[in-house]
């Protein structure tokens, strides 16, 4: 065997992409193959355009041939603004120097796994999840420990913080905790988290925190982030958010770290040794983002847009026979139960999946896709980042499957 091919880390080999993405390649093959519309739910991204303000930040900076390499750590003017914002936000007292600029909130979730899991430490994810921590967890020699979440038709997901404590060993090094939460939509309440935190606190825990939907909350005062839960965050917690949901800049690869001062330095090496900085470009354009009344204006928009379309997808969920559905309250996802539909059809959630895009050109993403259990065996998850029309024509398309 060549060298190319005989040396490559298994670690590499074993790792799990993302079935977003792979569903994406499929839909437009079918698309182009058969020459139909298909609709996704699949991808997580705001249909919607980066707003103009930004765009036009982005294009003062070529203008002025801000194009050349920054500081690691990003320019001081975008900490600046991005410790003001967590700082108003959350009450608490974020410093410049203690925010790191990433290429994306899942470059910062990678500094984070990778500079504290070692061989053999265990990882306390809640499951369903993010396929990033466990998929990192695991390429830095980690173990991940699922943590099958409850649910009930009625009260959505929650936390099973009982079997959290209880599967905490001499070996685990951290929980994980992605607050809104995809792919379920739930967000967590801040009686669950504070407890969460307590437990993390009595077994001297690290806390790996993305809050990356921090704004796209439904449900008035239904959450409160970590930031503002824990004011001793400096002591165990990593945080890490970003600019591609709020502000519909997922293409921007833009997002941000905060941690204590003694962490950031050595973090700053690590970042500068795996992306040496975050574009330019797209840094001015984040100070933008962040400072600006009308970018503000633009994301609320966005938002009553999504909240009108989760009611959307919500109510002609409930029409199809066998489709177990809760409103979910943050992200813009749903994450419906299909139990009964795939025992029906004599199918795996996969298989449904499949079916569903290769005759109906409906894009759904299976559980399979988020968890190893029944978390993801019997469930599917449906973004509603997409136009209203094309909401109710491809829920409509899935009744009609089912009909037959």
């Amino acid at each position: 065997m060549d060298p190319i091919n005989e040396y490559l880390k298994e670690s590499v080999r074993e790792l799990q992409g993302e079935k977003a993405f792979t569903y994406l390649a499929k839909a437009r093959e079918i698309s182009e193959r058969k020459g139909i519309r298909v609709i996704s739910f699949g991808i997580g991204q705001p249909d919607l355009p980066t707003f103009d303000n930004i765009i036009n930040a982005a294009k003062r900076a070529l203008d002025e041939k801000f194009t050349g390499y920054t500081e690691t750590e990003g320019i001081r003017e975008l900490r600046e603004a991005i410790s003001d914002y967590l700082n108003y936000r959350y009450g608490t007292n974020v410093r410049p120097d203690e925010v790191i600029v990433t290429t994306g909130t899942k470059t910062a979730i990678f500094l984070a796994i990778a500079a504290y899991i070692r061989p053999g430490d265990e990882v306390i994810i809640p499951d369903p999840t993010y396929p990033a921590y466990p998929e990192l967890t695991k390429f830095f020699g980690g173990k991940p420990i699922y943590v099958p979440m409850k649910f009930d038709p009625e009260n959505g997901f929650r936390l099973d913080l009982d079997t959290i404590e209880d599967s905490i060993t001499p070996r685990t090094k951290a929980v994980v905790i992605n607050n809104p939460h995809n792919p379920t939509g739930a967000v967590f309440k801040p009686d669950e988290v504070t407890k969460l935190l307590e437990i993390a606190k009595d077994h001297k825990l690290l806390v790996i925190v993305d809050e990356i939907y921090d704004n796209f909350v439904y449900e008035e005062r239904a959450f409160k982030g970590i930031l503002e839960l824990e004011p001793e965050w400096r002591r165990y917690i990593i945080y890490t958010n970003g600019f591609s949901k709020t502000f519909s800049m997922t293409g921007w690869r833009l997002g941000y770290l905060v941690a204590s001062r003694d962490v950031i330095e050595p973090l700053k090496k690590l970042a500068a040794n795996t992306y040496s900085c975050p574009p330019s470009i797209a840094q001015r354009a984040g100070i933008e983002a962040l400072r600006s009344e009308t970018s503000w204006k633009s994301t609320k928009t966005m938002i009553e847009l999504f909240r009108r379309r989760r009611d959307v997808m919500y109510e002609e969920l409930r029409k199809i026979p066998g489709i177990e559905v809760w409103r979910s309250n943050g992200a813009f996802y749903m994450y419906p139960s299909v139990k009964k539909v795939l025992d029906k059809l004599g199918m795996d959630v996969d298989q449904f999946a499949n079916w569903l895009l290769e005759n109906y050109g409906v894009v759904v993403l299976p559980g399979t896709a988020f968890s190893e259990t029944r978390m993801g065996r019997e469930f599917v998850r449906m973004s509603f980042a997409i136009d209203e029309e094309l909401i109710r024509e491809g829920v409509g398309r899935i009744r009609k499957a089912l009909e037959k």
